[in-house]
């Protein structure tokens, strides 16, 4: 281990064996997904993979009570608690909800809650779940996998790699970035910002937003860069919040170098419009062969949890799937703690009132505050006027700006779970200027609000236009979402003013080339009955046409060559659009 901490083993076999995803729950215990099939089932041999929770009972450090929640699963890749005693298990092709009616700790009810996911390659099943502080499910797939899911709102599309977005309360499911090759590993900051990691891709620690397109989405030209070009392939991650982690480190990420036998630690500064991502010395390494770290996790008391897949033998391809050499049978657990440093206090958030788990919402722990929404959740869902209510004072009476903004993002979130668009809290962040706060305030919003609100589009059409990169990335976004003329003409404006067609920032360059692509119908439309100033955003217009890319939009360029009288450094931009277009 680093000098700062030390490791003690917290759980191994047989209480467990082979884990791929570990989750906490709000009483502390540890829900692991495992599997002895991987990677495949013999012909005839019955399933047998399991649901494991771990709990520690005297404080020690150590698991000292083991029980299998659910079996007779085949290679289940994802397990998360849902806050009411059961979970949500990624099973190849179905994502299952498991209950458990009776209190024995065991479940006792299954039930489909999606099916149709593709079972192409089994260490490209469903898997990563986490909850979002927005109240939704968030859980990835990898790049041979092509599901096709059928919802109340219509069948739903994933072809390769990328995450999913599921609202358990309505049945909604989307996309929220398509790509990756093997992304497992997908986290939340403090401000509900998202980051994910692949572990068959070399490029470290990945920026996602919705829209986002990385390598190898089907159908798609153009992709966003990880942050840590040439890194090697990472597997799990999770973001070192609370007081027992050394201050210095609070706010980093922690990924596994499953490869390298290493756990490492990367620490994220703001850059243009997204971060940089810079690598710090390992948390922990180990030269055993067998070693191999796969998901990290908080726990409860504020030390690192690290699920290592011990074995060998890594993927399918290095020998034959029933290979004597691949270990079927052990695991292991390990808890990195920080001598010298006090264990950060867990609360009982079952016996907390609505107001205590709302007070907790600004723990330092950042799964204190998503387990406090957690349990605030339900409340939301049957008491929704009194809990938002209670969250505005608590807002309101906020000793200064910043803790006002943040308590203002909380409400939003809370107000989604409830379906509602909490105005006032955006108006509030979007007015007190650029922030930490406004860019994951303005996401929020353009999910929830009423299609055609005036007050998101007014702000974002605002932040599109300012200097702040963070904001005007999401703005760019949210204007390439509502499809109306007047949201174009605001790309269009921005694109000008960004430097277009050279823009500095690449991020932006690409959010902006998605954004007109995806608005080509309004802006041509526009040009075509002579309602859009094209001479005002020349090299906007340009850029538009580059992006979209279609004979009627490079035809309408032409035609305003032809008869527009641009001046020759406008003909030459236009030109090079008309060819870009080809």
């Amino acid at each position: 281990p680093d000098p700062a901490a030390t490791v003690n083993l917290f759980a191994a076999d047989p209480d467990i064996r082979k884990p791929i995803q570990m989750n906490f729950d709000s009483r502390g215990r540890l829900w692991v997904a495992s599997s002895e099939a991987y990677p495949q089932i013999k012909p005839g041999e019955k399933a047998n993979d399991k649901i494991v929770v771990l709990e520690d009972t005297d404080g020690d450090g150590v698991s000292d009570k083991s029980i299998v929640f659910a079996d007779g699963l085949l290679i289940p890749t994802g397990v998360i608690p849902d806050g009411n005693g059961g979970a949500y298990v990624a099973a190849s092709t179905e994502l299952l909800h498991f209950s458990d009616t009776d209190g024995d700790g065991k479940a006792d009810v299954r039930r489909v809650v999606l099916s149709g996911f593709g079972t192409e390659d089994t260490h490209h099943l469903i898997h990563t779940l986490r909850w979002g502080p927005d109240g939704c499910l968030y859980f990835n797939q990898s790049i041979y996998i092509h599901s096709h899911i059928e919802t109340p709102y219509g069948t739903r599309h994933l072809e390769g790699g990328g995450i999913w977005r599921y609202r358990p309360e309505t049945g909604e499911l989307s996309v929220l970035c398509k790509g990756f090759v093997n992304p497992w590993g997908h986290i939340f900051d403090a401000v509900g910002e998202s980051f994910a990691t692949d572990g068959a891709y070399m490029e470290g620690i990945n920026y996602v937003f919705p829209g986002a397109v990385f390598v190898t989405a089907p159908g798609e030209t153009r992709f966003v860069k990880g942050m840590n070009p040439g890194s090697p392939k990472h597997c799990g991650l999770e973001i070192l919040s609370g007081s027992h982690i050394p201050p210095d480190w609070v706010g980093d990420l922690v990924t596994n170098d499953f490869r390298g036998h290493r756990v490492c630690r990367f620490t994220l500064s703001p850059q243009q419009s997204t971060y940089a991502s810079r690598q710090q010395r390992e948390i922990v390494t180990s030269k055993h062969i067998a070693f191999r770290p796969i998901d990290a996790r908080i726990g409860p008391d504020g030390t690192l949890f690290l699920a290592d897949w011990y074995n060998p033998i890594i993927q399918h391809g290095e020998v034959d799937f029933r290979d004597d050499r691949r270990d079927r049978e052990h695991g292991r657990i390990w808890r990195v703690s920080f001598p010298g440093r006090e264990l950060d206090p867990w609360p009982d958030f079952a016996t907390r009132s609505r107001d205590q788990l709302i007070s907790l919402l600004e723990s330092p722990s950042l799964a204190v505050r998503q387990f406090a929404r957690e349990h605030l959740w339900p409340m939301v869902r049957a008491e929704a006027d009194q809990v938002l209510s209670a969250v505005k004072a608590w807002r309101d009476a906020a000793p200064d700006e910043k803790t006002r903004l943040s308590r203002a993002l909380e409400l939003q979130w809370l107000g989604e779970v409830a379906g509602r668009f909490e105005a006032d809290a955006f108006e509030l962040i979007a007015s007190a200027g650029p922030s930490e706060f406004t860019r994951t305030s303005l996401r929020s919003a353009a999910r929830v609000a009423p299609v055609g609100d005036a007050r998101v589009s007014q702000v974002a059409m605002k932040l599109a236009r300012g200097e702040h990169g963070p904001s005007q990335l999401e703005a760019v976004i949210v204007l390439g979402q509502m499809n109306d003329q007047s949201s174009a003409e605001a790309l269009l404006k921005t694109a000008q003013a960004a430097g277009a067609p050279q823009i500095a920032d690449p991020m932006l360059d690409f959010v902006l080339w998605q954004a007109l692509r995806a608005s080509r119908s309004q802006w041509t439309a526009a040009l075509r009955e002579g309602k859009l100033d094209w001479k005002s955003v020349p090299d906007g217009l340009a850029l538009a046409v580059s992006s979209a890319a279609t004979p009627e939009a490079a035809s309408l360029l032409l035609e305003l060559m032809r008869e527009g009288q641009p001046d020759a450094r406008v003909r030459e931009v236009f030109a090079s659009a008309i060819a870009n277009s080809g």
